[in-house]
């Protein structure tokens, strides 16, 4: 068994429907799966949290990533991912997203994507940080995420693909065998359902995108809320390398109480030859890296923020004046936009900008073909952890691999349609998670609680989660603040038990308290492995362990939670990714280490 028994307070499922797959997310990753298991003849749900076009895709700027171009080949994109990732990347998967992306590109394009194109009518390219070659395709300039956004919606709805929107998943749902067995939801009164339903599958896709709004100010949408990655959790799954988030660099400053989302200014601005300058107007990347600006993103995140600490200083600017009025509006013009709107304007004034949480290097660990530690249940693009992005994610790696995996999902699940057929409901249907013994002793969390629903957490908890996570593990970390962070989410973790156990306290069912609730796991999961690394790779910064260790620390962090919600961690031999087989605990009353 594999699964914890750990499910959100939530209502029964008042209506059902049955499915061969159900997808949850709508960006690239869940529409490139959904539209690879209709043409393979499954019966496919698209669920999707928002409405089918508003998943984190079309927030994409820069573009996607492939060797496309003259001279270009999947080894060099491989050696610049493999450099970006800081020793981390499992060169298996990299060596099949780079040798698979170019053509899962045309794919895309014959599915309708319009990409920018040069006057000879080839794909133009552009660079950006890590990159040695012009290797990223871009569309209407800067909006590449909306174009395929645009481009995938619409072959969904043209195939008349079922989507269920306004939807949160809540949990797994598992066959006696402890297989997947389908997904509960909660239908936010705008869609053909309405309140807690199900749907019934043998295989369930996750898809869900980041987790960046465990942060107070990211480059997420209000719907980042970790979703997928907790529900892997309470289904006893394991999640790979949660410290390392990616803080973009350059993000709009606006001002020292700003909140949520953020305006991104797209590394292809820096790509194009725009500056980073500090007040005085001197460029400070220069000699700390061969490619300067163009550095991997950790690089530059951390340049701005020494050069911050240096000059007691909030915010950086981008310099692109010498672009001239025509390239800005041509270019660039969503960032434009964004920049006026907000009184800037880039075309005779540097861009304040600093770094915020943009993009969750780790995630749901999966092997090469989206499989989880939970048998049918499957993860790609941001929610997934593939191996692919190391310590540090190579700018524009993030669409490729989203449609690179999920083309390998649809096929794996295609491929294994006849052993999972969709169970009946009755006795022998889809039951909540059953339980299971922890695999190890468990690190950095409380005993407290059982096995049942989760507490929730009131509404106004995502605010105080925010604010740990910021001051104590943002793109500065240390042994300190790590700690501080802990126990403050241990606090929070335990007033919820406590106060449902008051029937006047307890926080009633509902988004915003489900919401807040995986936020709180999330950020206990990312906190608890921050701890675990003690040492400074890629986008974990350890200002009390300023080296990068080898020896010692080119491994993953790997991480799952414990029937009793305790948080079992342990650490990987190597630098590869073990297989993602599922856990089986052959004696249930005691303690074992996982098995690889």
């Amino acid at each position: 068994m594999t699964s914890t028994g750990i499910r959100l307070n939530a209502p029964a499922p008042g209506w059902a429907i049955d499915a061969d797959v159900v997808v949850v997310g709508s960006g690239v990753a869940g529409l490139t799966a959904a539209l690879r298991c209709t043409a393979e003849g499954l019966r496919t749900v698209v669920v999707t949290k928002a409405l089918l076009d508003d998943g984190s895709t079309r927030w994409a700027q820069g573009g996607i990533a492939a060797a496309l171009g003259e001279g270009d080949t999947p080894e060099q994109h491989l050696d610049d991912t493999l450099v970006a990732g800081a020793g981390l990347c499992d060169e298996e998967p990299v060596r099949t997203l780079v040798t698979e992306g170019p053509d899962a590109v045309r794919r895309l394009i014959a599915t309708g994507a319009r990409f920018d194109t040069t006057a000879a009518g080839s794909i133009a390219l552009t660079r950006e940080g890590g990159h040695h070659r012009r290797r990223i395709a871009h569309a209407g300039g800067d909006a590449t995420g909306a174009e395929i956004s645009r481009a995938l919606v619409t072959a969904i709805r043209d195939g008349a693909v079922r989507v269920i929107e306004h939807a949160l998943v809540l949990d797994l749902l598992t066959d006696p065998a402890g297989r997947t067995a389908g997904i509960t939801l909660h239908v936010m009164g705008e869609g053909q359902h309405d309140g807690v339903g199900a749907v019934h599958a043998p295989a369930v896709v996750l898809a869900t995108g980041g987790m960046g709004q465990v942060f107070s100010a990211t480059t997420n949408p209000s719907v980042s809320t970790g979703d997928g990655v907790a529900l892997a959790l309470r289904a006893g799954a394991e999640v790979s390398d949660l410290e390392f988030v990616q803080f973009h660099p350059t993000v709009l400053w606006l001002g020292p109480d700003s909140e949520g989302q953020q305006p991104l200014v797209s590394e292809a601005v820096r790509g194009e030859g725009a500056h980073l300058v500090d007040a005085a107007g001197t460029r400070f990347m220069v000699g700390q890296h061969e490619l300067a600006e163009l550095a991997p993103r950790d690089i530059v995140a951390k340049g701005i923020m020494r050069r911050m600490q240096e000059q007691g200083a909030d915010h950086m600017f981008l310099d692109a004046r010498h672009f001239g009025a025509e390239m800005w509006e041509n270019r660039f013009p969503t960032i434009l936009a964004a920049c006026r709107a907000h009184g800037i304007d880039p075309v005779t004034e540097p861009v304040p900008v600093a770094p915020a949480a943009h993009y969750a290097s780790g995630g749901v660990r999966t092997d090469l073909h989206g499989r989880t530690t939970v048998p049918g249940l499957y993860a790609c693009g941001e929610v997934a952890c593939t191996g692919v992005h190391g310590a540090n994610r190579l700018a524009s790696n993030s669409l490729l691999e989203g449609l690179v995996f999920a083309e390998r999902i649809a096929r794996t699940i295609a491929g294994s349609r006849a052993a999972e057929p969709v169970p009946a409901a009755g006795q022998d249907g889809p039951v909540p998670a059953a339980d299971a013994r922890p695999a190890t002793a468990a690190v950095a969390a409380s005993d407290a609680g059982s096995r049942g629903p989760v507490p929730l957490l009131v509404p106004e908890a995502r605010h105080e989660i925010q604010r740990i996570m910021t001051n104590g593990a943002g793109v500065l970390r240390s042994a300190a603040s790590l700690e501080a962070a802990a126990d403050a989410l241990e606090t929070l973790h335990l007033s919820a038990l406590h106060d449902a156990e008051e029937f006047d306290k307890a926080a009633e069912p509902g988004v915003e308290s489900w919401e807040a609730t995986n936020l709180l796991l999330v950020s206990r999961v990312l906190v608890a492995a921050a701890q675990e690394r003690t040492e400074t790779r890629g986008c974990h910064w350890r200002e009390d362990h300023p080296g990068r260790d080898d020896a010692e620390w080119r491994r993953h962090v790997v991480v799952r939670l414990a029937p009793d919600r305790r948080l079992v961690v342990h650490r990987t031999e190597t630098e590869a990714f073990p297989p993602a087989r599922p856990l089986i605990l052959t004696t249930p009353t005691a303690d074992r280490e996982p098995q690889q």
